[in-house]
């Protein structure tokens, strides 16, 4: 009997021994890390699968992907698991009762491609449509059905922070201060919102919002930096994806990316034709408080039939001209022209609304544009991973040409010609050095610098315009990782030379500056899946084309816009506290965030001194304001609830104070002062779903609601607009078929009211385009429909790695 006590005490102790081993082992946590490079091109493989296999209980399993630098870090049990790394159409890698019983560092994985799998590899999983990360937001346009057969401002008008008006201006978080660029290089187009709409959209592999950008980048900018990177094939062989359109109204256009890849070289290129009819609209009703005014109220209705004729071509090639050398070349050339007749009508009535006299208006215009570029990307990768030099260099022309016949059946005719010629070379180099385990250094050069020529003529008036900008610039940085804390310090130096010459009136304005742009940003890890940052950096709005060019817009001859041509550039300091915090299934990124400006920009309605039959003209412009201050507060959130159902969406809310007045002279002699002083709130939101419907048919729906907004001259109104597609696979997913219906309700207008004192008090709306219904036919040859590429298309335009996310 006690044998049997001391046998079951003993027992008893081995069961709780065990049980209390079993405990400490299961709370026993260890990170695991390691990278995943293509092994033919030493690229990081983002998206790759690492799983961890517990070999005594195969249904444990545990681990994830890669993030865009190709590396994964997972927190598992201690213990002994199978690990494997595999990746779409490469032979995957194995290691076989890994002992994993601390932090362990698993180093980098080499995959191969696997040529008997190219051609019959499966997708498991189609990417997130939007990423999200600390610094920046990733928006894959590849897999938005609604923008098929539109151009870039469709798809910049459904990327989360953006917002596109009816003029075809682009804003960031409602900031029209944004930086345009194209593969990472600043656009050169003389009319970037006309050039937007030209680029097909399916030309776009994905877009890049960058909110408060690095000394790396451009101190252009004061909103940020939106990057717009083209598509180019990376995929062994020859292979790629041609799309078809046709619309209502009369819309077709067809677009191809091609390109084949051996050991040595990559040959693509991108072939566009679209034909685009945008009908659009525009009323006006003024109410004029002058009781010497010949006219009480003046209705303006304006119709418009716009077409668009337009061919974009690039050709391009990837010299690898060993394992750690790629020389590319890429040739770009677009061709447009197009009309655009509209009608005003002048409706003139007397105080109590009877009807005075009727105007007709009829504008006859045609504008030509061509672009042609090339540009040459150098890339020199050191034995140290992380180590390299690049060169960049790109030389490009723009010219276009606007002419109109205007008739009007009680003021007779006008004629007026802009002819702007613009050519633009660029030089950037980048060098990158990492130091230690987590530093990393960095320097380079840029230098930009662009010659435009404007000669425009207005009834008798003949002018030329010209604007010269060279700008150099020199910055470095240096980040590195302590422990869960990261940092980012970089310094920009720009020197300005600016020229702003009216060469008939012999009017000549320069303008040189020199300053220092800081930045900083600071990351903290609270835990793997999330992190909180704050970052400060200093930012340059300088004016460029229609803000500086005088020549006027005529098709309303009482309300003129005018651009100015003594504007300075404005200066922004940027602050911005991010957190990003990742679940499962749903993924947040919000930021509040606050800037200030000086000698910001502000459109400002005013007398000009001239009448047209007794009705005085109104002069629309910009002008610098002391200051502004813009606070806000955003989020976005990825929710994916189904695997059938995926759901983003993005609020912004904002807060503007303008400080400041404007003093001019009317055409009676007299000084007049405006209160430019004013407070504004706004806000906008943007929902997105994508639902997989029997039958594997994809259904796609979003709307975005812009809310009112006072401004010092009246208040824009909200607006409502919505976009939905459908789209079917056929084929065995070679092909799809899509539809879309761009403005369902017609809705997308910008609604304002304008109030100048003892003048008068207006309402208008203006459609740029009205409601548009494409369907499209998209074909793929030895490519998959979600198929990732594997190569950065510029590694240069990365930022710090120490910016998490």
């Amino acid at each position: 009997m006690k044998n049997f006590k001391h046998a079951l005490t003993l027992l008893f102790l081995m069961i709780s021994f065990l049980g209390f081993s079993q405990q400490g082992g299961q709370a026993k946590k260890v990170k695991v890390t390691g990278k995943v490079i293509d092994k033919a091109t030493k690229q990081p493989l983002e998206y790759t699968t690492v799983t961890f296999q517990n070999p005594q209980n195969p249904s444990d399993i545990t681990g994830g992907i890669t993030d865009a630098k190709g590396e994964f870090q997972f927190e598992i049990n201690a213990g002994v698991y199978d690990v494997k790394v595999e990746f779409i159409s490469f032979k995957p890698i194995e290691i076989k009762q890994r002992s994993i019983l601390e932090n362990t560092n698993l180093g980098s994985f080499a995959l191969a491609e696997d040529a008997t799998l190219l051609n019959a590899v499966e997708v498991r999983q189609e990417v997130s449509s939007v990423s999200l990360k600390l610094d920046k937001k990733v928006y894959n346009v590849g897999q938005d059905m609604i923008v098929k057969g539109g151009s870039v401002s469709d798809v910049l008008d459904n990327v989360p922070s953006v917002s596109v008006d009816s003029d075809g201006t682009v804003s960031l978080r409602g900031n029209e201060s944004v930086r345009i660029l194209i593969d990472g290089r600043p656009s050169n187009a003389i009319n970037i919102a006309e050039a937007l709409r030209q680029i097909p959209a399916d030309a776009i592999d994905k877009v890049e919002i960058i909110t408060n950008p690095s000394a790396r980048y451009d101190a252009e900018g004061g909103g940020g930096i939106i990057n717009i990177l083209l598509k180019k094939g990376k995929n062994q062989g020859i292979n790629g994806v041609i799309t078809a359109t046709v619309g209502d109204p009369e819309t077709y256009g067809i677009t191809g990316n091609i390109n084949y890849k051996t050991e040595q070289f990559n040959l693509f290129t991108t072939q566009g034709y679209n034909y685009r009819t945008s009908p659009g609209n525009s009323m006006t009703n003024t109410e004029y408080v002058d009781p010497d005014s010949p006219f009480k109220f003046i209705d303006e209705r304006r119709n418009n039939e716009r077409t668009r004729d337009g061919y974009n071509s690039n050709f391009g090639i990837d010299w690898f001209l060993d394992d750690s050398t790629t020389w590319t070349h890429i040739f770009s050339f677009r061709n447009d022209s197009g009309e655009n007749p509209d009608v005003t009508v002048f409706k003139n009535y007397d105080s109590n609304r009877n009807l005075l006299s009727t105007r007709t208006r009829t504008n006859n215009q045609i504008t030509e544009g061509e672009n042609i570029e090339y540009a040459t990307n150098f890339i020199k990768k050191f034995k140290k991973e992380g180590h390299q030099l690049t060169v960049d260099a790109n030389v490009s022309l723009n010219r276009d040409n606007d002419t109109a016949i205007i008739f009007d059946d009680t003021n007779g005719n006008e004629t007026t010609f802009n002819d702007q010629k613009q050519t633009t070379t660029q030089l950037q180099t980048d060098y990158v050095l990492p130091i230690k385990e987590s530093g990393r250094f960095e320097a380079g050069y840029r230098g930009s610098f662009t010659d435009n020529n404007a000669k425009f003529q207005i009834l008798d008036v003949v002018d030329d315009f010209e604007y010269k900008e060279n700008v150099n610039a020199l910055y470095t940085q240096y980040g590195s990782k302590i422990s869960k804390f990261s940092y980012l310090l970089g310094l920009r130096w720009e020197d300005s030379k600016i020229d702003v010459n009216q060469l008939a009136t012999n009017d000549y304005n320069s303008k040189n500056y020199n300053n220092f742009f800081p930045s900083a940003f600071l990351t903290y890890e609270l835990s793997d899946e999330s992190n909180v940052s704050l970052s400060y950096s200093r930012r340059i709005q300088r004016p460029r084309g229609r803000f500086l060019n005088p020549f006027q817009n005529r098709s309303s001859d009482i309300n003129i816009f005018q651009g100015n041509p003594d504007l300075d550039p404005a200066m922004t300091d940027a602050f911005d506290l991010g957190y990003l915090k990742r679940w499962k299934k749903l993924t947040l990124s919000t930021s509040a965030y606050m800037n200030q400006t000086k000698d910001v920009f502000q459109f400002v309605r005013r007398e000009s001194g001239d009448f047209v039959n007794g009705t005085p003209v109104i002069l629309s412009g910009p002008i610098n304001l002391a200051k502004e201050y813009r606070f806000g507060f955003e989020f976005t959130l990825n929710y994916n609830p189904f695997k059938w159902w995926r759901l983003n969406s993005n609020f912004n809310f904002f807060r503007n104070e303008t400080v400041g007045e404007y003093d001019y002279t009317n055409f009676e002699g007299e000084e007049v002062g405006i209160n430019l002083d004013n407070v504004a709130t706004g806000w906008f939101t943007r929902v997105n779903s994508k639902i997989t419907l029997p039958y594997k048919i994809e259904w796609q729906l979003n709307a975005t609601y812009n809310a009112p907004q006072e401004n010092f001259q009246g208040r824009s109104l909200g607006v409502l607009s919505a976009n939905t597609a459908l789209s079917k696979d056929l084929f065995k997913e070679q092909a799809t078929i899509s539809l879309n219906v761009s403005d369902i309700f017609n809705s997308r207008k910008r609604i304002s009211e304008t109030n100048i004192a003892n003048v008068l008090n207006s309402y208008s709306e203006m459609q740029w385009r009205e409601r548009q219904i494409n369907l499209s036919f998209t074909y793929r040859f030895n490519k998959k429909k979600n198929e990732k590429e594997r190569v950065p298309t510029r590694q240069g335009g990365e930022d710090s790695e120490y910016m998490g996310g």
